[in-house]
């Protein structure tokens, strides 16, 4: 019961987004342009995709030639829905990574503001804009090789009888959820100072809400035009879940809370014979303040 009530928790946190969204409507078309303009690349590549999705088809499958017509045309037309679908699967997983890319400012402003309606703004570990495009770029990279290594696999089970149509689809939806969870997650957990490491590790430890809340998103990034309307709630979905229930121990200013670190997380170094704050070592209590003029107890020997 823990992991479906994590997993219809996933999905409450893109509805508290779309809420959010929905009470800021000036927010959600400020959001909406950089994935409107993602999406008009995507069509126009998934149109050139399927209408020559036939020709690949022919190209990758020459040992079909000496076929029987019917049963070459029907294999090559089998090849080409399959193709279009691995291309329309990849779309809707790159999607979220490419808007983000593109629309980063859009989406870290309206990031912001979702933080801010639920209290201070977490703060200290602002990056250059510079900086942070090639980073996004990198860790993008790094998250897609993740996807194919799952998703290539699955693609190939995709031609086994019934695994490949019932449970290959499932796997794919969980796959392809998880990883647009990372995607969208990252701006919240950035500004809390999680690397790349740091925010796999806490959604690995939160896996079923971060699979419910991907795998909502992977079907409505399905339907066209779903991914477009659907990106600003997304994001602001994101950012409630990274503060409400992904890093909840970290203070607003940015810092962990003493005894809370999340996973991938430890805290900051100390110097030799040097405690935390708020900490004294062990076997040993904070010395006792005595006023000026007098001696601590025990400080002479008393006689017998």
């Amino acid at each position: 019961m823990g992991v479906i009530r994590s997993f219809t928790d996933g999905m409450k946190f893109f509805f508290q987004g779309l809420s959010w969204v929905a009470r800021h409507p000036r927010w959600w078309l400020f959001g909406l342009i950089p994935a409107l303009i993602v999406f008009v690349l995507y069509a126009v590549g998934l149109y050139f995709l399927g209408t020559y999705a036939g020709d690949a088809a022919e190209w990758a499958t020459p040992f079909a030639d000496g076929w029987a017509e019917g049963v070459r045309n029907t294999f090559r037309f089998l090849i080409g829905i399959v193709i279009f679908g691995g291309g329309l699967v990849l779309a809707a997983v790159t999607f979220a990574a490419v808007t983000l890319l593109v629309g980063e400012p859009f989406y870290e402003k309206l990031s912001e503001k979702v933080e801010e309606s639920y209290g201070e703004v977490p703060s200290g570990h602002e990056v250059p804009l510079w900086k942070s495009i090639p980073r996004s770029i990198r860790d993008s990279l790094i998250t897609l090789a993740y996807v194919l290594l799952f998703t290539i696999p699955l693609f190939f089970l995709g031609f086994v009888p019934v695994i490949g149509q019932t449970v290959v689809p499932v796997l794919g939806a969980m796959v392809s959820g998880f990883f647009l969870t990372v995607e969208l997650t990252t701006l919240a957990m950035e500004r809390r100072g999680l690397a790349r490491k740091s925010r796999f590790a806490l959604l690995r430890a939160n896996r079923s809400t971060a699979l419910g809340f991907g795998v909502l998103l992977f079907l409505l990034f399905l339907i066209p035009l779903g991914a477009v309307i659907a990106m600003p709630a997304a994001v602001a979905g994101a950012a409630v879940m990274v503060r409400v229930r992904l890093a909840p121990a970290l203070t607003p200013s940015g810092a962990v809370r003493p005894g809370s670190q999340p996973p991938g997380r430890f805290p900051p170094a100390q110097p030799p014979g040097r405690f935390p704050p708020h900490q004294v070592p062990p076997h040993q209590s904070p010395p006792r303040q005595t006023p000026p003029g007098q001696f601590p107890p025990g400080a002479f020997p008393q006689g017998h």
